[in-house]
């Protein structure tokens, strides 16, 4: 079910904007104009991770959109993050500077082949990792994030089996993590799933002193090499609240704005890919978001986020469950390893 509602044929074109155009000061005259906030994941542009009023990782950002008093949400991040933003928050103009912004972890995991792998397991109880659709969300149970997943799965009585869908590295860490048996959804990310061990056990030859933090989407042959696996919150912090000084990040590599901006006295090095680069560590979907996208989505209040009222509250419910049962905003739920 598509959810995103394009401009019409009269919006404003990024075709249509003087050379000189300044999308900065553009996008500013029109959070006040339109009282708009702009939440960005830490996987965006530094630019645009600067310019946002609150940047975070999944669990933040759910949060932050559920409890804004703004009229519109500049959601710069993907699509399934907006329409979760829309779910939680049904009241609000919701848009996504692109239209085409998705998710492989989203598209690995169909609607109708989800319901069949829940029929096959009817008596497993459905915890869903956020990067889905709001129609997956719709067929789940529990919504987690790679923040809060263990500490939810750790309520879930042991009596009870679980399927985990769609990151099949996140939910074999998890796995490893809580003993649970769990049925996994046969998915990957993009990013995560190209970073290489044998270039990483080169790098880490080349840097003794470096701590590797890597997220839980990562292989478990590269989390074996891992000092720390966390969520992108949860590396964060690893790093600020480490006395080593250089780290080796395997994730996104936008995160390592905000380690530099926190931390500039540290030194961060980017995961390798197969080839030995990092540039490979930059998610395709992430980067389609722009300056002047983001003001064209706020001038043309479109691509615009729009979910039909049935779907949203079966979406609602996996999510409500998962704020409810998720750790205190704030808490550090993963530790070093």
């Amino acid at each position: 079910m598509e959810t995103v509602v394009l401009p019409d044929n009269g919006a404003l074109k990024e075709a249509d904007l003087d050379p000189k155009f300044d999308p900065w000061a553009g996008i500013e005259r029109l959070r006040r104009e339109k009282n708009a906030i702009v939440l960005a994941h830490y996987y965006q542009d530094a630019e645009i991770q600067d310019l946002a009023d609150f940047v975070g990782d999944s669990l933040d950002l759910s949060r932050r959109a559920a409890e804004t008093d703004a009229d519109m949400i500049v959601f710069c991040g993907v699509r399934f993050m907006a329409e979760v933003a829309k779910i939680l928050n049904p009241n609000k103009i919701v848009v996504l500077p692109d239209a085409d912004a998705g998710c492989t972890l989203e598209e690995s995991c169909q609607p109708d082949d989800f319901a069949r792998f829940r029929a096959e397991h009817p008596d497993h109880l459905a915890i869903t990792y956020i990067n889905c659709s709001a129609e997956v969300k719709a067929l789940s149970d529990i919504i987690v994030t790679s923040s809060n997943a263990e500490y939810i799965i750790n309520q879930v009585p042991e009596s009870q089996p679980i399927l985990l869908a769609p990151d099949r590295h996140l939910g074999s860490y998890l796995a490893r993590k809580t003993g649970r048996d769990m049925v996994l959804w046969d998915g990957t990310c993009i990013v995560h799933d190209q970073f290489s061990v044998r270039e990483l056990v080169k790098l880490k030859t080349a840097h003794p002193d470096a701590l590797v933090s890597a997220h839980p989407e990562c292989s478990t042959a590269l989390l074996e090499h891992a000092d720390h696996v966390g969520s992108t919150r949860g590396m964060l912090d690893f790093v600020l609240g480490s006395p080593a000084n250089e780290f080796i990040v395997a994730t996104e590599r936008h995160l390592i704005h905000q380690m530099k901006k926190a931390a500039p006295e540290k030194t961060f090095i980017a995961a390798p890919g197969a080839d030995g680069g990092c540039s490979c560590a930059d998610c395709p979907y992430m980067e389609m978001n722009t300056l002047e996208k983001i003001y064209l989505a706020m001038e043309n209040e479109a691509p615009r986020i729009e979910i039909p009222e049935d779907l949203r509250l079966r979406a609602l419910k996996p999510l409500e469950k998962m704020l409810e049962m998720s750790p205190p905003a704030g808490a550090i739920t993963q530790a070093a390893e």
